[in-house]
């Protein structure tokens, strides 16, 4: 029997030993014949020399990976434990920039440099803005971070929320009821969840209020905690609309914002929350705006030379 003090260098003592110690009590059931104290960044283990130095080397590899890759949820943290680390550090560098697999096992990444800025701004900030024009990927970027995270036990459910008027049309006009007026609006969000959720699955989640889709309005005098909550075509909302929406923000929350300020349907367009949010929350610790441009476009490629165009055109009319 020996004793031997392991040192947790360059990494939160919490991010080994999980909220609750939930991780350090997997290590101790992994390692029944060790006695393992931890405090702090100090672990003190006392045993056979063998098991003490197995339990060092899984240690290093648990440590190796949340540095290399920021992040540890608890099925990697059992499979390193289970003598699969090396296969999962492969499988992470070969599919290290997978957010996630579309039900036709299509890897889903981002694909181009704004893409990427929200993808990383998501790890350092709880809220969000992605704008720019259509078919920059803005939205689909944001609903495939809210299904990894949900995937990934990091959130509870997934909201999404778009106004419920917008290009002029009101729904009180439309036929059908609440839902059928409602569907086409969010039409959108159910296409980009179906793409990675098989749709029986959806089917469920949406049944049973895991995933919401809802119009805005349905926000008010809501607290939304352990959500990852997203706001689409957030530029046809008015200030107070969007503050309401923001102020909905509960704990360990998450929140994307994602509008096109060129496509604004109220009158007049000054009144559009999305504008003056843009401009007082840009300096907040914890906000990131992403602006998206033309070079963003994965659409056709005659999308881009139509944003141009009417670009141009806006810019002559000034």
């Amino acid at each position: 029997m020996i004793e031997k003090v392991i040192y947790l260098e360059g990494v939160d003592p919490v991010s080994v030993y999980g909220v609750k110690n939930t991780r350090l009590d997997i290590l101790k059931t992994h390692f029944p014949k060790l006695k393992i104290i931890a405090r702090g960044d100090e672990i003190k283990v006392r045993g056979e020399e063998n098991l003490i130095d197995e339990f060092e080397e899984k240690l290093e590899l648990i440590i190796e990976f949340f540095l290399k890759f920021k992040k540890l949820n608890n099925e990697e943290f059992e499979l390193l434990l289970n003598g699969e680390g090396e296969g999962l550090l492969r499988r992470k560098n070969e599919n290290d920039d997978v957010l996630i697999f579309s039900n036709d096992a299509r890897p889903i990444k981002a694909r181009t440099v704004n893409q990427q800025k929200l993808v990383d701004d998501y790890d350092t900030n709880d809220l969000l803005f992605a704008i720019g024009p259509a078919g920059s990927g803005k939205t689909y970027t944001a609903i495939a971070l809210a299904v990894r995270a949900f995937k990934n036990k990091e959130v509870k459910r997934i909201i999404l929320t778009r106004p419920a008027v917008e290009a002029g049309e009101n729904l009180g006009f439309l036929p059908g009821d609440l839902k059928e007026k409602l569907d086409p609006y969010l039409r959108p969000l159910y296409d980009a969840l179906m793409d990675m959720i098989h749709p029986r699955k959806l089917a469920e989640l949406i049944e049973n209020d895991v995933i919401e889709i809802a119009p805005l309005a349905y926000m008010r005098g809501r607290t939304l905690d352990n959500a990852f909550v997203i706001l689409d075509e957030a530029q046809n909302t008015t200030v107070n609309q969007l503050k309401m929406f923001l102020t909905r923000m509960g704990k360990n929350a998450k929140f994307i914002v994602t509008g096109d300020t060129t496509q604004i349907d109220l009158k007049p367009k000054s009144s559009s929350g999305l504008l003056q949010a843009m401009k007082i929350l840009k300096n907040i610790k914890g906000i990131s705006i992403v602006e998206f441009d033309e070079r963003d476009i994965i659409r056709h490629h005659l999308v881009k030379y139509i944003v141009n165009a009417y670009k141009t055109l806006d810019t002559d009319n000034k």
